[in-house]
């Protein structure tokens, strides 16, 4: 059980939790917005009409990748290591359909929605937490972790 979690960071998570919550209240509170992904990348790509500007919007998904370099600059953090090319668009495909589907993805539901107490958004980020549960449990019996 120990190995399981051999490498986790639990001070980490803290730190990267609350600073997500922040950023995620400070855009409701300063914008009257909610920090969903989808949505904001919906609204970037054109698919939605409403919501902040196609400027704004596509600032926000560039913040998000540079964000995250300048954090593991200024911390030393390691280099990243990521599937295939062909693995990551059909992942970033099926994730953009789920999303669609489910009206939001995690950050939308599981952040924001379930502090505003949302039902559907409680339920979506239960279905999230049970999928990914399941596939870390079928990975691990099936030895491909």
């Amino acid at each position: 059980m120990s190995d399981l979690f051999a490498h986790a960071q639990p001070l980490h998570g803290l730190v990267g939790g609350v600073m997500i919550g922040l950023a995620a209240a400070l855009m409701l509170l300063g914008a009257g917005r909610i920090a969903g992904v989808s949505g904001i990348t919906a609204r970037a790509t054109g698919l939605a009409d409403s919501g902040m500007s196609r400027s704004s919007a596509w600032m926000f998904l560039i913040g998000l990748p540079l964000g995250a370099l300048l954090a593991a600059a200024l911390t030393g953090a390691g280099q990243a290591e990521f599937g295939s090319w062909p693995m990551l668009v059909v992942a970033g495909l099926l994730v953009g359909i789920g999303t669609r589907m489910g009206s939001g993805c995690t950050s939308g539901h599981g952040v924001c929605g379930v502090s505003r107490l949302s039902q559907r958004s409680m339920i979506a980020t239960a279905t999230f937490m049970a999928a990914g549960i399941a596939t870390v449990a079928f990975t691990n019996l099936a030895g491909a972790v």
